[in-house]
């Protein structure tokens, strides 16, 4: 255990230090995905705006260091003109206010972060279908586009949300919808063998499951890694916000399809179930978020399960430090290399991604036994 910890305190300083450097050039913008060395910056309203700040937040917890702290609040500054616009929200409210407003209310207990993150619970509350029982995924962003009827694994991720807005309001309705939306979620997308769907399409009408669909994984049938990460963390999130044994379970066999699929250096390809030809990228950011999940599925777990989860996740978060950390290249602003965004659309394949960066600090935090997460 010692030798693993003396890694981790490295892994977290290299962090550190390669945040404290990049801060100087990102500031208070939004970064995606890196190309040629540089993160690429996205518009406020891009569902990854959060995880930037949440990193820096991630990081501040620990240090205190207040050139960081000023650069995540201007970014949540920033995110006003979102929040006000509307037109631009979806399903990502989440991601967005969780890591950047309920992170600050947690820290530094900023009343008008509050005020934005329970604003941004409204929103998200309203997208709730009640027919379907499932928070609607994406607006139609072209002229004609109807996907009032989509619903995405990735919202298990924005659930917390919600459950933050009923403890701090004392308002149960918020949790009402997440726990509807989180059965539908264990009715529809979580297949017997533990792997996921990534969207699944309802009438949006009479509520009736019409189709699952590949989305970001290669085919309605294969098992996105990014979709299985974002089921593992995001049941697991909904135990702990309400004891629920069904959440549980269905965390596990997700958990244990993922860690099956992993090949020796425990980074998963980008999809689990590629047929031959196909190019099997790897997606460091799968990685990185599974390990978080599984950092706290290990804390949910009896006592005779926990370790094993624990040591996947540490072993997982250790490959990407040894094998996929750019810590001593100067070029590169990314943490770690070799996430996979969008394969089917051919976007943004073997480069740093920004919530890959941020889920990997995050469970540093975890295995350092840090106490501020902000999903919980």
């Amino acid at each position: 255990m010692a030798a693993k910890q003396e890694w981790v305190e490295q892994a977290w300083t290299q962090a550190v230090e390669k945040t404290l450097r990049t801060s100087k050039r990102i500031g208070a913008n939004f970064p995606h995905a890196s190309q040629g060395g540089s993160y690429v910056l996205e518009p406020p309203h891009w569902w990854t705006a959060g995880f930037w700040p949440g990193q820096l937040w991630q990081i501040y917890a620990d240090g205190k260091q207040e050139s960081l702290r000023q650069i995540a609040e201007q970014c949540e500054e920033r995110l006003d003109q979102v929040l006000n616009d509307y037109y631009r929200l979806d399903h990502d409210l989440g991601f967005m206010w969780t890591l950047t407003s309920i992170a600050s209310y947690k820290l530094v207990q900023n009343e008008e972060s509050k005020r934005r993150a329970l604003k941004a619970a409204n929103f998200l509350a309203a997208r709730f279908n009640l027919k379907g029982r499932y928070i609607r995924a994406w607006n139609p962003w072209r002229e004609g586009e109807d996907n009032s009827g989509l619903a995405i694994i990735d919202c298990a991720m924005n659930m917390p949300l919600l459950f933050w807005a009923s403890d701090v309001s004392g308002d149960p309705r918020y949790r009402h919808i997440a726990e509807a939306h989180m059965e539908t979620v264990l009715a529809h997308f979580i297949r017997p063998d533990g792997s996921v769907y990534h969207i699944v399409r309802f009438d949006p009408q009479t509520g009736e499951c019409v189709e699952g669909i590949g989305g970001q994984g290669y085919a309605p049938e294969s098992a996105w890694s990014r979709g299985t990460a974002w089921a593992v963390y995001g049941l697991t999130l909904c135990y702990h916000h309400t004891g629920k044994q069904e959440y549980l379970d269905a965390a596990k066999r997700v958990a244990n399809f993922f860690l099956a699929q992993l090949p020796d250096d425990a980074v998963p390809h980008w999809d689990f179930r590629l047929p031959a030809g196909v190019p099997d990228f790897r997606d460091s950011s799968a990685g990185a978020c599974a390990a978080s999940g599984l950092l706290l599925l290990s804390e949910k777990v009896a006592e005779t399960e926990s370790c094993a989860y624990r040591e996947h996740a540490a072993r997982i978060l250790e490959s990407l430090y040894r094998k996929y950390g750019a810590w001593d290249n100067p070029n590169e602003e990314g943490l770690i290399v070799a996430g996979t965004s969008h394969f089917p659309e051919g976007k943004n394949i073997n480069v740093p991604l920004i919530y890959g960066d941020f889920f990997f600090v995050e469970g540093l935090a975890r295995l350092r036994g840090d106490a501020v997460i902000f999903w919980q």
